[in-house]
């Protein structure tokens, strides 16, 4: 019996000499607290709360981990989260902005006035992976993020600011686009900024995710038997083999970082010829313009497979929203990293990790609404990769729960630094501003899609 061949592990562990050379050279932040007067009673306050809920954030990525459930079924997940907050003083609001998963608690200065005082949005991400469960680590995301809005919270008790702070729970991002269903319910609607963590083998304050669209393909032919009259059938299955290895081809055409994955299936037995025949595909790529220039190329290929195999064939972009590459903010990472020194850890600049190791995030289109910071927090050894069982194994350690307290903090400290401060988020909106056109027009033209209900 053979056994498939064990991939080489060259390229990567190149890679991982290259990384590891710039990390050895990587400089401390450029800003370091020193640089953000004022702010050092709010940031010891937010660190020690965030130490003080430790417990909490311990309790969050265990249960989280032991219960994993996936998108748009999170429902003891998002009861689990929601509880935490009611029995730490705060209502929550269930069922919002159109998902039924999805959950809101608000606090706000007792004169917070939306037109002169800012809203900050931490987010929070709590579904998993089918079989292999919080293999991404959102388990980790969640207990930041829950954690990270009680400890910036508490800290204004004593360090008051005016202004808001949303904790969202955003379920369904593995494979769908929660957060863009909740932004067309109007979950941005006010916010100034939004913020959360995902957890990773480096720590990194801006990393390049790719945007993603989803592609449904049904080739549609005519069955005959295989063997008497092949002659009157028309495969469907030779379409979908056409279109497999046309992308196949293209990939030597298709810039470095981009990616088209995909998955076909037809036929009931070798002696009829299969009547129909169905892919599943994934288009990626790390600007808008380019996804949607990759996207046509492989609708291309797909209706000529099907022109070359005499089938007819049904195309259905973006079951669910279309997913946009990351904006990463300039002036948010920086503070982030300032507040990361202050844990011992060091948020490296964006490029230290090659933009080649990247995946696909609902977050990109957050932030390309509103100024956004999704750094990467280390949990795992560098050479164990995103939504594998052995990153599922790292996300129930110590480690995890260390992230997700280092994140609480961090979170909390830039949240209170927007709240306090007009310059940060006047330089935070300029970084913004000056990145382009928000692709609001291109991401409508992708199709809604209709979120699952249970």
């Amino acid at each position: 019996m053979t056994q498939p061949n064990t991939p080489s592990t060259a390229y990567l562990e190149a890679m991982e000499g290259d990384v590891a050379k710039r990390v050895a050279s990587a400089t401390p932040p450029e800003h370091t607290e020193e640089d953000y007067p004022g702010q050092e009673k709010a940031w010891d306050a937010s660190a020690a709360l965030a130490e003080g809920l430790r417990e909490t954030a311990a309790h969050i990525v265990a249960d989280l981990h032991a219960h994993p459930e996936t998108a748009f079924e999170e429902h003891r997940s998002m009861a689990v989260l929601a509880d935490i907050v009611e029995e730490h003083g705060f209502s929550t609001r269930r069922g919002v902005y159109g998902v039924d998963t999805a959950f809101e608690a608000t606090w706000r200065s007792e004169d917070f006035d939306p037109k002169r005082h800012p809203t900050v949005a931490i987010l929070a991400e709590y579904d998993a992976l089918p079989q292999i469960g919080h293999a991404c680590g959102h388990n980790i995301i969640a207990a930041a993020g829950v954690t990270g809005f009680l400890a910036a919270t508490a800290a204004l008790v004593d360090v008051p600011l005016p202004g808001r702070i949303l904790l969202q729970g955003t379920p369904a991002e593995e494979g769908h686009s929660g957060k863009e269903y909740m932004i067309r319910g109007g979950s941005l609607d006010g916010v100034d900024a939004a913020v959360m963590i995902h957890g990773f083998g480096y720590d990194i304050g801006a990393h390049a995710w790719v945007g993603r669209r989803i592609l449904r393909v049904r080739f549609r032919g005519v069955a005959a038997h295989a063997s008497s009259q092949p002659f009157m059938g028309r495969n469907a299955l030779d379409a979908a083999s056409l279109a497999y290895q046309g992308i196949g081809l293209m990939r030597q055409q298709m810039p470095p970082s981009d990616r088209v994955h995909a998955t076909m299936a037809g036929g009931d037995r070798p002696s009829i010829i299969p009547k129909s025949a169905d892919m599943h595909i994934y288009v990626r790529s790390l600007g808008t313009r380019t996804l949607m220039d990759l996207s046509g190329r492989v609708e291309d290929i797909v209706r000529g497979a099907a022109l070359m195999a005499g089938v007819e064939v049904d195309l259905e972009w973006d079951e669910h929203p279309m997913t946009l590459p990351v904006r990463n903010n300039a002036p948010l990472v920086e503070r982030w990293a300032a507040t990361q020194a202050r844990r011992g850890r060091t948020a490296l600049p964006a490029g230290t990790v090659p933009d080649t190791v990247a995946a696909s995030t609902d977050f990109g289109n957050v932030s390309n609404l509103v100024p956004g910071l999704h750094p990467m927090v280390k949990v795992s050894p560098s050479d164990v990769a995103l939504h594998t069982e052995d990153f599922a194994r790292w996300a129930a350690t110590p480690q995890a729960v260390d992230a997700a307290v280092d994140s609480a903090a961090g979170l909390a400290q830039v949240t209170l630094d927007f709240l306090a401060d007009p310059e940060f988020r006047r330089a935070a909106r300029e970084d913004f501003d000056k990145q382009g056109p928000v692709a609001v027009d291109t991401l409508l033209a992708g199709g809604a899609g209709t979120p699952a209900r249970n």
